[in-house]
């Protein structure tokens, strides 16, 4: 009996030492958008902590300077996980093969993982596993250390067009600011070149590095005030306007930008299993009211913008590009706690987010449910 708990004891052991170098894997090395779940749980219940500290009774400015510290503190801490149920399965490892208490085991599988030494093994094959997880322990370190210049570089990428944007359209960014500047300045007809060409690579960029390493999602602007992804917002909703108002020539970038950047923020949705309609259709209802958006383009006409004659038309347009990001762009927003922004934070009651920990469990009980009314009509 003693012999098969330590048998189950050590494959158990064995088997948390290879999940959790996978999840490691797929977290720092795989670039692509895999799920590690031991990664998701980490994030998701420190959110929840962070999340007890930023209660809606705070300023804004509180809640942002808590909330900075999130991203930062789970992936300090993501490693030392890492390493602890490295220990642990270890530690399970040596109980199962060697006739030392569980005590004795922790401590050799901790001097082993930390390689400090101070625990030796006695016998032959032990070494040998000690050696083994003093290899995983250094990986994972150097790991970490290959994987945090990583993150800062592709923020510093983000960050540095959405610092540009508050040059150009205020702070908080708005479609009006920006097309009244660029009208000002004799420089409408270049707002392509200068905005939607660096925005579309900036759209590419964000989606790699946002879905293979999703911390990025949670890291905040330098300043309270800014937010990356309402920036992403701004720049989406002054290409619609431009797209589908504006009184000049057709760009072909336009379109191209837009559909990069609503491709960019569903596939970051799609990491964090956030629900929407993936085909809607142009004529579904958005957030934003036909008398926000003829209120927009007054404000275009006085800033000097040529507008088309056919707001009706004008309107049908700009709800058909808006409808292919306005759920994922609300969601993504609440999920960040944005700053306030027009036409994304200030939409009323938003789409509720479920955590992606407690999903599955309701796509199941919703798939039991089915199956139970479509036995109940069969008989």
């Amino acid at each position: 009996m003693v012999l098969a708990v330590r048998i189950v004891v050590g494959v158990l052991g064995a088997f948390l030492v290879a999940r959790t170098l996978l999840s490691a894997i797929r977290t720092v090395v795989l670039p692509r958008a895999e799920k590690a779940w031991l990664t998701r749980v980490h994030f998701v219940i420190l959110l929840q902590i962070f999340r007890v500290f930023v209660r809606p009774s705070r300023s804004f400015k509180e809640r942002d300077r808590i909330m900075a510290w999130y991203a930062p503190i789970g992936l300090v801490l993501l490693p030392a996980l890492w390493l602890f149920l490295v220990i642990c399965g270890f530690a399970a490892v040596y109980w199962a093969i060697h006739e030392e208490g569980w005590s004795e085991s922790f401590v050799l599988s901790g001097s082993s993982a930390t390689t400090l030494g101070f625990s030796r093994p006695q016998h032959d094959w032990v070494t040998a596993l000690s050696f083994l997880e003093a290899a995983i322990g250094l990986g994972v370190v150097a790991l970490m250390i290959s994987y945090l210049p990583t993150i800062y570089g592709a923020f510093a990428r983000r960050e540095a067009l959405v610092g540009m944007l508050e040059v150009r359209a205020g702070r908080p960014p708005s479609a009006g600011t920006l097309f009244a500047r660029y009208a000002t300045i004799g420089r409408l007809a270049g707002i392509e070149e200068d905005v939607f060409v660096r925005w579309e690579q900036w759209f590419v960029d964000v989606e790699e590095s946002h879905t293979s390493q999703p911390a990025l999602v949670f890291f905040r602007s330098p300043h309270p005030e800014r937010s990356w992804i309402n920036a992403a917002g701004l720049v989406l909703d002054t290409a619609a306007l431009r797209a589908s108002a504006v009184d000049l020539p057709r760009d072909a970038r336009i379109d191209l930008m837009l559909r990069a950047g609503f491709l960019t923020l569903r596939r970051i949705a799609d990491y964090f299993d956030m629900q929407y309609d993936p085909n809607p259709a142009p004529g579904d209802p958005i957030s934003i009211t036909q008398g926000e958006f003829d209120l927009a383009l007054l404000e275009l006409e006085s800033a000097g913008v040529p507008l088309k004659a056919d707001r009706e038309q004008a309107w049908r347009d700009f709800a058909g590009w808006r409808v292919n990001y306005d759920t994922v762009l609300q969601l993504l927003a609440k999920l960040v706690m944005a700053p306030p922004a027009p036409w994304i934070t200030d939409r009323g009651p938003q789409p509720r987010y479920v955590p992606p920990l407690t999903l599955p469990l309701i796509e199941r009980a919703r798939a039991r449910r089915r199956e139970r009314e479509q036995r109940s009509g069969n008989e």
